[in-house]
């Protein structure tokens, strides 16, 4: 099966647009006519370049206000379609989409409608094109891909199809299993969109926020189903309105389409067995088991200081590599590894972004298993020369480069630490147990592209989008999790460098992991203990407390407890949270201590705002540049 995505759906010019999708992978393209009109190559050129690539034309669009018209205005509708023909010619292709009408003169009536395709059919017969209806949700009198079948059907034309759109179906809540009665050879043609589930008029909401298939809250895949079971053979592209998009990086972008599409038929023949694919069949997603260690890159002085937090943290420095300037420090099932290389991929960050997570390690079933499919899905594989006695640890690039390896006990990858390390010291003990989520900060415009990173390559699923007040600015946060919580990452977008993650963007050039939260059973007991080697909190101002006792009925004492450890709280229908921050280190990046309980499944998101706020003037005591 063939994968296409329409030139509209990404930036650039028609010819960056050329590059980015043959580079991706597709087979084609669906050739927007405002595209070519400004290029200045001829369409005979412009097709030309366009197979130069590899690609082929899989669709011509959109011819606009062709049925159910009166005279005079139906043959200037026939004469404009002549016209459209010859430009097909020229480029290459052999098949338009004519979208329901939105003229003020349409008269409607399917047969009426199914006439004016008949008569089409039969001009379009004569030059060996073709011709695909489709209906717009928002068209005049046809806005229903069941209305659009029937005009097709009456039509009874060889060379007359339906086009079925995901969005056009889906946004209307048709069920599109009504699709699975419509011949597969008379669907010409089947585009793709996703969209978040918004309430809002139809035209305005297609026009502005289409995304990706895994990136909304629509049922692309029932509709794909539905679409294969029908019997339908032929391409299956992307037609993509953003406002996002139009800006964003057009090769990203390119490969975020490709990379949508393989996932969505992956899941497709998981359903229906016996349909094609667009890839050889892929393993399935991985349920992720937890962080199995977070690595920093830092040198000299600055190493000193995360160092030394991580002893106030009550973590233990167990060992040191058998090869490199590295260090291994562990708490529970907790390890830090601070790299301190000058050659290599922390040497390459160090130089780029100081002090910053550089890789991070996730325990995995099936580590190989992984990468295979995160190849598949065209991420990009990671590998550096290994030195004596090392472990080959399947790896692939992260967000912002960083990486992110692959460990499983299957394979014996779990004993890097006892092959590659000297064992110097036991594990420290002050009641930190694994990591509860880490935050990856990144520009809005990307968390589209992260949140189907992570949905597509691993069993994750994404929770709905929030607003983060922060004092100067807002920031999105959206969290893709493994339905036991072993794996929980909150994807957090800053639009400026005003606000606290925009900053940390800003002077870090990009890193992507602003913070770890390390989970414990009891968080005053661990700050007891923490308190003995050093650790000084995050300070939370009284008027936080005070408000919370007017929030919440708490326990008599709990209150005056959680003032004096600096502890912030949150409770949910399912159980209550406990959280405590400790200082910004070099580069903003900064730990976070939770008390998850019974069935609490928050972040303390209403908390934010008062720890962004203590947190900046934190950093405007000790002179930090955070706007």
């Amino acid at each position: 099966m063939q994968t296409s995505i329409a030139t509209v759906s990404i930036s650039g010019t028609l010819r960056e647009k050329l590059m980015a999708i043959a580079t991706a992978g597709f087979d084609g393209i669906e050739i927007f006519e405002q595209d070519f009109i400004a290029d200045q190559a001829s369409p005979r050129a412009i097709g030309e370049m366009i197979r130069d690539h590899g690609l082929n034309i899989t669709l011509f669009q959109p011819f606009r206000d062709f049925e159910g018209l009166p005279e005079p205005y139906r043959a200037k509708a026939f004469d404009r379609a002549e016209r459209k023909f010859d430009v097909m010619q020229e480029l290459g292709t052999d098949l338009i989409l004519i979208c329901s009408s939105l003229h003020p003169k349409s008269l409607g009536g399917i047969d009426r409608a199914a006439d004016d395709f008949h008569a089409l059919g039969e001009r379009a017969a004569k030059r060996g094109l073709r011709v695909g209806y489709e209906a717009l949700c928002w068209g005049q009198h046809v806005n229903d891909h069941r209305d659009a079948w029937e005009v097709v059907r009456r039509a009874d034309h060889p060379n007359v199809g339906l086009i079925l759109d995901s969005f056009h179906t889906l946004a209307r809540k048709i069920d599109p299993q009504t699709i699975r009665s419509i011949p597969g050879d008379r669907i010409f043609f089947v585009q793709l969109a996703d969209a978040p589930l918004i309430e809002m008029d139809l035209l305005y909401w297609s026009r502005h926020f289409r995304n990706m298939p895994g990136e909304g809250d629509l049922d692309v895949t029932g509709f794909m189903r539905a679409v294969m079971a029908a019997g339908y053979t032929g391409p299956i592209s992307l037609e993509i309105f953003n406002d996002q998009f139009r800006g964003g990086n057009t090769l990203a972008l390119a490969r975020d389409g490709h990379r949508s599409l393989v996932a969505l038929m992956d899941d497709v023949q998981r359903h229906e067995p016996d349909v094609e694919t667009v890839a050889p069949p892929l393993p399935a997603r991985i349920k992720p088991k937890g962080v199995s260690f977070a690595e920093f890159t830092s040198r000299g002085g600055e190493a000193q200081a995360l160092e030394t937090q991580l002893a106030t943290l009550g973590f233990v420095r167990v060992g040191t590599h058998r090869n490199k300037q590295v260090a291994l420090w562990q708490q529970g099932d907790i390890r830090i590894v601070v790299n301190q290389e000058t050659v290599g991929h922390a040497g390459a960050v160090w130089n780029a972004r100081g002090t910053s997570v550089c890789d991070l390690g996730l325990q995995v079933e099936d580590a190989q298993a992984v990468v295979t499919r995160a190849e598949a899905l065209g991420a990009e594989p990671f590998a550096q020369p290994l030195g004596p006695g090392e472990l080959l640890i399947p790896a692939i690039r992260g967000l912002s480069g960083s990486l992110l390896h692959f460990i499983d006990a299957a394979s014996g990858l779990d004993q890097v630490w006892q092959r590659e390390f000297h064992t110097t010291a036991a594990p420290g003990e002050a009641g930190l147990t694994h990591v509860d989520h880490l935050a990856q900060t990144m520009s809005y415009e990307d968390m589209l592209s992260w949140t189907l990173f992570y949905t597509s390559l691993f069993d994750m699923q994404k929770s709905p989008i929030v607003d983060v007040i922060d004092p100067d600015g807002l920031v999105r946060s959206q969290v893709v999790q493994s339905s036991d919580g072993a794996l929980k990452v909150t994807l957090n977008g800053a639009d400026t460098h005003r606000t606290l993650a925009g900053s940390f963007l800003a002077d870090t050039f990009g890193a992507s992991v602003q913070h770890l939260a390390l989970a414990t059973d009891d968080i005053f007991a661990t700050l007891n203990v923490l308190g003995e080697r050093g650790f000084v909190p995050l300070k939370i101002p009284s008027n936080y407390y005070d408000d919370l006792a007017a929030r919440f009925d708490l326990p008599a004492g709990l209150l005056t407890r959680m003032k004096a450890s600096h502890v912030l709280y949150d409770q949910d229908e399912g159980g209550d949270f406990f959280q405590c921050y400790a200082p910004a280190i070099a580069n903003g990046f900064f730990f976070e201590l939770v008390q998850r309980n019974t069935g609490y499944i928050g972040f303390g998101g209403p908390n934010a705002p008062f720890r962004i706020a203590a947190q900046k003037r934190m950093g405007r005591a000790k002179g930090l540049p955070m706007i």
